[in-house]
């Protein structure tokens, strides 16, 4: 007995440290919980995507109130208080998704043959060869108008002018949005549905204007500028370089050639094609400059007003002007939230806290559009202004030796390693998140930034505002022509950094799991202070090491079944046939990684006329690829499958996937390893959701 006595004596003073180191940790951590709520409020978000059935609006709302009334119970106790925060914050992110999803209009009915639409244009974009209109409330073959948007491009030969706000009429042939390449893929439907998108298609002859009409509305009148704007930048600069003017200035970037944007995506430049924080933060930093100096010229103005408040006013002004009119997408937003809190902090004299602002940002976008969390864009965005402002907090003292008495050296030392970190900083923390969604990670891309955001910074953005401010006197040519010399070096930076030697490496398909994980350890390395932020760096070694953990499928299957492919060892063997999808290809190429193609073998020692035993590995189990009659033991392969409608006698002492399961089911993933055979459709991994189409049912002979 008083042996043990003893040792609960020892083990209580061994843990008597526990409580103060706690309440170090916290005194030290104190109001940094507060920026984790956003996280929380994304969970919740992402749970509800996750689900495959949709689930009602009441349950969150009952936890939010329970939770909320839990933190006022546990005043007292910081720790229960913090986790009842934490759910009510995840309640918020789940009911904020559910209700996006109740707004949404549901989907149209979407004809399979050609059609006549009869619609008011709402967008006009040009394109490398062509044009796209998007038609708003299109009426089908003069059935009711629909309650979605309809986007169609062009015939080539099709360059009439068409604006915003005129009523057109053509003969297309139109689509739904397409289902994801593979199981688990990106979900393209579930993108058009919150975005309002009801089918794609192309033109079958030329657009018949019915009506010319003015725009309404303060959307249409910013979409009709946009194109105003853009057609003044491409008559001064009709190539490549004037559609890069033209998005810079107006957001809209289908304009630019396909092979400019993947050197922009290569050299890890793409990141100046999406209007985000640099973009404002340049516009709003040259006129909080130029109207301050103004302010300054006049002596009265200068010692009687407020001019640092004037030109923060001013400038937030013009920037808020400026996202509007690039279409106010979501990294711009963010910026744009951030800048209100800063300015705000201006005109009070007070230093606004950039983390609380990048945390207010989120959760204001949260909040209006929760569905942007699951885009490569916000997430890029986030991560990567997350990592510059956590570690500029951590080097701010040793830039600040850097800098030292400001001399000339030290000056340009200090700018040269502020680009190499921003660079790397804000590359590094988005790389991640652009591996999972692009299958792509550039390795150059801090010396292409080094290079090329100053050319923008210091010609291309302040040409192009200067270029805006003389569209009414018609002299934008006299700026559009400087700005399109500084495009033509940032796109020859792009494609000479893109193709350098091993400039891009293909990552093989990231599970969803590892996404958040990665986000997880990102969020704890850049929101905690003190040094429990080490604590992060196992877990985002562990996101990162996804790809080699996971086992991507053997064996795909489209969702027309015009494709089918195997990946055996470092090959991928293809079936292809007429109009299989360039686009479903490519996503499995780079769900894959793999460079080695092949054709799908006709003939040889495991293939006969009507028959292909595939194996994905050695000693695994096989499938039966029928391309005819099933021939004589077929029952033997561990599975089949089949473009067409196929038969067999076995059924269902061996499963088989062909153009039926596919049509019911969508696209199909297979593996094939030593544990059996397992097959995952598209329809079994989304559920039943809004978004996905409900089973089609067969037609009726009658």
């Amino acid at each position: 007995m008083q042996t043990t006595t003893l040792a609960l004596r020892a083990r209580s003073v061994r843990l008597a440290w526990l409580p103060a180191v706690l309440r170090a940790w916290a005194a030290a951590e104190r109001g940094r919980f507060t920026l984790w709520l956003p996280m929380f409020m994304g969970a919740g978000v992402v749970a509800y995507h996750a689900l495959r059935f949709e689930p009602p609006v009441w349950p969150a709302l009952v936890v939010l109130l329970g939770a909320a009334l839990a933190v006022r119970l546990a005043r007292p106790f910081p720790p229960a208080r913090a986790a009842f925060l934490a759910l009510a914050a995840a309640a918020i992110g789940f009911g904020s998704a559910s209700i996006a999803t109740m707004r949404a209009t549901p989907p149209i009915e979407v004809p399979r043959r050609a059609a006549i639409l009869l619609g008011r244009v709402r967008a006009m974009e040009a394109l490398p060869q062509g044009q796209r209109v998007t038609i708003e409330r299109p009426s089908i073959d003069g059935a009711a108008p629909a309650g979605r948007l309809i986007r169609v491009r062009l015939r080539r030969e099709d360059t009439q002018p068409i604006a915003t706000g005129d009523t057109i009429r053509l003969r297309a042939l139109v689509q739904p949005p397409s289902a994801p390449a593979y199981p688990g893929g990106w979900d393209l439907q579930r993108d058009a549905y919150y975005s309002g998108i009801g089918a794609y298609g192309f033109a079958l002859n030329a657009a018949e204007i019915v009506a010319h009409a003015s725009p309404t509305g303060l959307p249409r009148w910013l979409q009709y500028l946009r194109e105003i704007i853009a057609d003044r930048i491409r008559a001064v600069l009709p190539d490549e370089y004037g559609a890069i003017a033209a998005t810079l200035l107006t957001g809209n970037t289908a304009a630019i050639p396909l092979a400019d944007r993947e050197a922009f995506r290569d050299s890890g430049l793409a990141h100046l094609l999406a209007i985000a924080g640099l973009h404002i933060g340049i516009v709003m930093g040259l006129i909080f400059g130029a109207t301050r100096r103004a302010l300054a010229f006049s002596e009265h103005a200068a010692l009687n007003w407020p001019c640092k408040q004037i030109a923060a006013v001013t400038a937030l002004a013009v920037g808020g002007l400026y996202m509007m009119l690039t279409g106010g997408h979501v990294p711009i937003m963010r910026s744009f939230a951030m800048a209100c809190l800063v300015t705000l902090g201006v005109v009070v004299g007070r230093r606004a806290i950039s983390l609380r602002g990048l945390a207010l940002a989120a959760t204001i976008i949260m909040l209006i559009a929760p569905w942007e969390v699951l885009g490569v864009s916000f997430q890029m965005s986030f991560s990567a202004v997350l990592a510059l402002i956590a570690g500029y907090e951590v080097l701010r003292p040793l830039l600040a030796r850097l800098r030292g008495n400001h001399s000339g050296w030290r000056r340009f030392t200090h700018h040269v390693v502020g680009l190499a970190l921003t660079s790397a900083f804000a590359g590094t923390a988005s790389a991640p998140f652009a591996a999972y969604h692009f299958g792509r990670m550039q390795i150059y891309f801090v010396l292409a930034n080094m290079i090329a955001v100053p050319i923008t910074a210091m010609i291309v953005m302040p040409a192009g505002l200067l270029a805006l401010a003389l569209m009414p006197l018609h002299l934008e040519f006299l700026v559009l022509v400087p700005m399109g010399w500084g495009i033509q070096a940032i796109v020859w930076i792009g494609r000479t950094v893109s193709a350098l030697p091993q400039a891009v490496i293909a990552i093989p398909a990231m599970p969803l799991w590892s996404l958040g994980v990665f986000a997880v350890g990102l969020a704890w390395l850049g929101l905690w202070r003190t040094r429990i932020r080490l604590a992060a760096l196992p877990v985002l070694a562990l996101g990162l090491a996804s790809p080699f953990l996971a086992t991507p499928p053997d064996l795909l299957i489209s969702a027309d079944a015009k494709l089918l492919a195997l990946r055996s060892g470092n090959t991928l063997f293809v079936q292809s046939r007429p109009g299989a999808s360039k686009f479903t290809r490519d996503a499995w190429e780079q769900m894959w990684a793999i460079r080695d193609i092949q054709p799908m073998p006709v003939s040889g020692p495991d293939c006969t006329g009507d028959a292909c035993i595939l194996r994905a590995r050695d000693g695994g189990p096989s499938a039966l690829l029928l391309r005819g009659r099933p021939p004589r033991g077929a029952c033997d392969a561990a599975m089949a499958v089949s473009a067409e409608p196929i038969r067999l006698r076995c059924w269902p002492h061996i499963p088989f996937v062909d153009r039926f399961s596919v049509w019911r089911d969508g696209a199909h993933a297979i593996w094939l390893d030593a544990a059996g055979v397992r097959i995952v459709s598209d329809r079994e991994t989304r559920g039943d959701r809004p978004w996905v189409p409900p089973t089609p049912v067969p037609r009726s002979r009658d």
